[in-house]
């Protein structure tokens, strides 16, 4: 194998290298963004349950307009 070739093989493994761990970070990140909009929809969820339950807010399609 000549020189330059392999030299050619090593800068490509660098470059896929960091490529790899560009795209690591990247999947961690939107893990835990993803982990955030869980957390945030459990406790939406869970608030909009109990006002339900408290009788703080009806149901809808059980009213009638204001204007009956």
């Amino acid at each position: 194998m000549n020189e330059q070739r392999l030299v050619n093989i090593e800068t490509k493994i660098a470059f896929q290298e960091d490529a790899i761990e560009e795209l690591n970070k990247v999947v961690y990140q939107q893990q835990q963004k993803l982990n955030q909009l869980e957390a945030l929809c459990t406790s939406l969820a869970d608030h909009v349950r109990s006002l339900l339950e408290a009788g703080n807010a009806s149901k809808p399609g059980h009213e009638k307009p204001p204007h009956y």
